[in-house]
């Protein structure tokens, strides 16, 4: 039987992430609900894997329990000195800041698969050329949130240069439930264990395309909508803490001179056309840097390993 599995997904436990100066949840979405949209996109397996922790995995795990059409796989991406890198059938959290060989080392202790995201990003950590000095299962050749022409084109001719050395895997990289469903994996079996056999079998199949832009955008809106509401209710003494909300407890713990100003910037960016205008921004800078990266290919393809004599 041809099935479905996303092998990166994140919660509202990947925490906060960065641009410049600007700091936003990283996702909005309770494990649950990302179950829930798994399933509303017939996906068979769900792979969480938050930034530098296990909690969402193992929450949605739990949750998934009372289905019987789909299995969650416990998993993390981990913050190394050297790029990103993703563990799947975790029992326990992997700290982030180690070299990539060591939580490689601590992935493999788990008895835990070993998948590079995103191995040659240029707009968030990865492992670039590292990559071929590691021992890693699959590699992501389709990373459903990178829209540049160049981050998955590059995964996909490293990987035909090293013919059965990696899985090929398709991911959604979703951080919101609008963003689900675009990019996937597919393998031939019945459940995560046969997922499992057909990485290190090399028997995946990358499928889907990346996250169209309007979703993007829409993800967007979400997030800071979501944290606009949470800073003005803690503002207003309403926002109780919550040890189960991270994002309650990430917002009580920020000075409110600090969420005075992110009301403001919250209410600029929310002001349209402004989610929209700055989308095209972003757009626009990726596609001239992917442009220039791609016009160079065939240099930088020479310059990590030369070509196969024929």
């Amino acid at each position: 039987m041809r099935m479905r599995a996303d092998l990166h997904v994140h919660t509202m436990y990947s925490g906060v992430g960065r641009l410049g100066k600007l700091r936003f949840p990283e996702s909005i979405d309770k494990p649950e609900e990302i179950v829930e949209a798994a399933r509303m996109n017939r996906l068979n397996i769900l792979c969480i894997t938050d930034h530098n922790s296990i909690t969402g995995a193992l929450m949605a795990r739990e949750y998934s329990k009372r289905y019987d059409d789909i299995e969650v796989v416990v998993g993390e991406e981990v913050s190394t000195s050297d790029g990103e890198i993703i563990g799947l059938w975790l029992t326990e959290r992997i700290p982030p800041k180690l070299s990539a060989e060591e939580t490689v080392r601590r992935i493999r202790e788990q008895g835990g698969i070993v998948i590079a995201p995103h191995p040659f990003s240029f707009h968030v950590p990865a492992l670039n050329n590292k990559l071929l000095d590691l021992d890693v299962d699959g590699i992501e050749v389709l990373n459903g949130g990178h829209v540049d022409k160049y981050s998955n084109r590059m995964a996909y001719e490293v990987s035909k240069r090293h013919p059965g050395r990696w899985a090929e895997i398709g991911s959604s990289d979703a951080h919101s439930v609008t963003t689900m469903g675009y990019a996937w994996t597919e393998f031939d079996g019945e459940n995560a264990d046969d997922l499992r056999t057909a990485i290190l079998e090399k028997r995946t199949i990358q499928c889907g395309v990346p996250v169209p832009v309007d979703k993007a955008v829409f993800w967007s809106i979400r997030v800071v909508f979501r944290g606009f509401k949470m800073i003005l209710r803690s503002l207003f003494g309403i926002l109780k803490p919550n040890p189960e909300d991270p994002l309650v407890t990430t917002v009580l713990r920020v000075p409110k001179q600090k969420r005075i100003a992110g009301i403001v910037g919250a209410m600029i960016y929310l002001f349209p056309p402004i989610p929209y205008l700055a989308c095209i921004a972003s757009n626009t800078w990726l596609n001239r840097k992917a442009k220039k990266l791609l016009d160079n290919i065939s240099e930088t393809l020479e310059k990590i390993e030369p070509s196969p004599p024929h």
